[in-house]
């Protein structure tokens, strides 16, 4: 379970959710899943999000609901193209006597993709996602912006009156963590081994710190003198360990003291998959309300 979610960002959800399972499993319908097309490089849509739990698009326990998007892709390779290409080009030079020009360089590659593009291999990715009614906080899993927006697009589609922003809090993420990289104390959150800096000059990384005492004055120090900390690693209590990052994206996320789970008999896999999901929904529930408490309270 823990898995998908090892990179999460957040959102706020400002529209009405479904008040049961069957509702929004309905909902999702209006974009489930469908197989991509001979001629379409990539199809998404929403799937059953447990094995063995029937049809539901939507599996709600201890009043928090979990989805899985799919997302289905043509691989092309790009070697494939280009070889593809030459031997087109060729053909074009040898008939005309003359060099393509850039339009119609192009329009061959265009041929040459349309060509090979229903003989190309499929692929699937799944994301998932906990929503939290009582909460209105949709956890989707991934740190990437660009499957984060997929996901939600795919949730609009299903649900015109969806409306989202990315949760945020009143204070900015960067002041509790300068706050704990410098010393400060927390009752919640200590710092992990891990973090990145950078100069706030130069949005490229400057340095990253790898199973590193981060309490090490010479560590410190290069903060001191100007560089920035926009990653860092946290223990929150004995619930997660994870990497909190200036845009709120929490990432390598694990639940602490659930080493040898896996290594128990399934005798009930759906039971094992239920209970696996609450205590990460509760994790996530602990958290924010966590973070909320040190960043001053949620923007509403």
């Amino acid at each position: 379970m823990n898995r998908f979610f090892r990179n999460v960002r957040a959102y706020r959800i400002y529209s009405q959710w479904p008040n049961s399972e069957e509702a929004l499993s309905a909902i999702l319908e209006n974009a489930a899943f469908k197989p991509c097309g001979a001629f379409s490089e990539r199809s998404g849509g929403f799937e059953p999000p447990v094995t063995g739990a029937g049809d539901s698009l939507a599996r709600r326990v201890s009043g928090a609901d979990l989805m899985q998007l799919r997302i289905q892709t043509r691989v092309l390779p790009p070697a494939a193209v280009q070889e593809a290409l030459a031997v087109r080009m060729e053909a074009f030079k040898q008939r005309t006597h003359t060099e393509p020009n850039r339009t119609e360089k192009r329009d061959l590659k265009e041929e040459v993709y349309a060509e090979l593009l229903p003989q190309a291999l499929l692929k699937s990715d799944r994301v998932q996602a906990i929503m939290l009614p009582a909460e209105n906080i949709l956890i989707v899993g991934s740190a990437s912006q660009t499957v984060a927006d997929y996901f939600l697009d795919a949730m609009k589609r299903a649900k015109v009156t969806f409306q989202y922003a990315p949760l945020t809090f009143k204070a900015p993420a960067q002041e509790l963590m300068n706050r704990l990289f410098m010393g400060a104390s927390s009752a919640q959150f200590r710092i992990g081994r891990e973090c990145r800096m950078r100069d706030p000059a130069d949005t490229r990384p400057s340095v990253n710190w790898l199973d590193f005492d981060l309490t090490d004055a010479a560590v410190r120090r290069h903060v001191s003198e100007g560089l920035k900390v926009d990653r860092l690693g946290l223990i929150f209590d004995q619930v997660c360990g994870l990497v909190l990052d200036e845009e709120l994206v929490l990432r390598k996320l694990r639940l602490l003291g659930q080493d040898g789970m896996d290594e128990v008999p399934d005798e009930d896999p759906l039971a094992k998959h239920d209970s696996e999901f609450v205590i990460m929904a509760g994790a996530f529930r602990s958290l924010l309300t966590a973070l909320s408490g040190e960043l001053g309270g949620f923007v509403s």
